[in-house]
């Protein structure tokens, strides 16, 4: 693929618009900086190491993987921030995709506008792309069946992308901001909609909207007992029109371990489908393996 300068910098701009609903480019808004926690396993003794089987109500149901890599908390008890794998040799990549819909999106959904996108999941079961999807509680809610149907099959595994598709921090793209108790709630409320839907390869993992955190979102979702999930590679989809800029973008920023946060939601990010039909047979040809956060996070 042969791109302009300016083809690549427009798709940039437009990819870095986040999480369906937000805007701008570069790192997400008020993004904090990312706190690095020890795999489960190795961190220091008396170190609370949070586990899938560890969570009260915001634990994915019974049924979940038995053993999941998460991190011990970081400084001062905060949940901890995972980007990339530490072990930065083998060439694996996890490609994660953002279910996005906000609790107010229901008449759109209604009106016909698509916050699905069966083609992508259909696509990265015929390649054999495990992947990890970041689902919102109001994306399962729509689409119960598609829900449970990507929550049982072992291609993928559901984190959380909270309920509403709120801010856990202000500003962020402008979304309506949560406070402590209501951030909580909100991630609660997710893992109950994936149960009800039937979805059981739910992971404590976590997905801020819009990337955007800092230290009291953090504090706040100590008691969920999840790892928070960023990434390191954007890969332009949202809003995006040309699925080769998107395609390109992420083929030139996937390092070892890398992980590229993508998006499930057609009206959104519409070409994100195409993308992936060129992204996966180059990885591959270049000697990557596609694994999901929960493996990588392992490494």
């Amino acid at each position: 693929m042969t791109l302009s300068v300016r083809t690549v910098a427009v798709a940039a701009v437009l990819g870095a618009a986040l999480t369906g609903c937000a805007g701008g480019a570069g790192a997400p808004q008020g993004a904090g900086q990312a706190r690095m926690g020890t795999p489960a396993g190795s961190g220091p003794a008396g170190a609370s190491t949070p586990s899938a089987s560890a969570s009260s109500s915001a634990s994915p149901q019974a049924g979940a993987p038995d053993r999941v890599p998460t991190l011990a908390p970081g400084p001062g008890g905060l949940t901890p921030v995972f980007e990339r794998a530490r072990q930065r040799t083998e060439k694996t990549v996890a490609l994660t995709f953002d279910a996005d819909m906000t609790s107010d999106q229901g008449p759109r959904a209604a009106s016909g506008e698509r916050f699905d996108n069966p083609e992508l999941i259909a696509t990265l079961r015929r390649l054999k792309v495990p992947s990890t999807v970041f689902m919102t509680g109001r994306w399962a809610e729509e689409y119960p069946d598609q829900a449970k149907a990507i929550g049982t099959d072992p291609n993928f595994e559901i984190a959380n992308h909270s309920y509403s598709h709120h801010a856990f921090k202000s500003p962020c793209y402008g979304l309506p901001a949560l406070d402590a108790p209501a951030a909580r709630a909100d991630v609660d409320r997710a893992f109950a909609a994936f149960k009800k839907a039937g979805a059981v390869n739910t992971v404590p993992y976590f997905r801020f909207p819009g990337g955007c955190y800092d230290d009291q979102a953090l504090r706040a979702l100590t008691p969920a007992k999840v790892t928070a999930v960023q990434w390191d590679v954007v890969s332009g989809d949202a809003f995006a029109k040309d699925p080769d800029a998107v395609a390109e973008q992420v083929l030139a920023g996937v390092k070892p371990g890398s992980v590229v946060v993508m998006h499930c939601t057609h009206s959104a990010a519409p070409v994100t489908e195409p993308a992936i039909e060129k992204i996966v047979p180059e990885l591959r040809k270049r000697g990557y393996r596609f694994v999901k956060v929960s493996e990588l996070m392992g490494k």
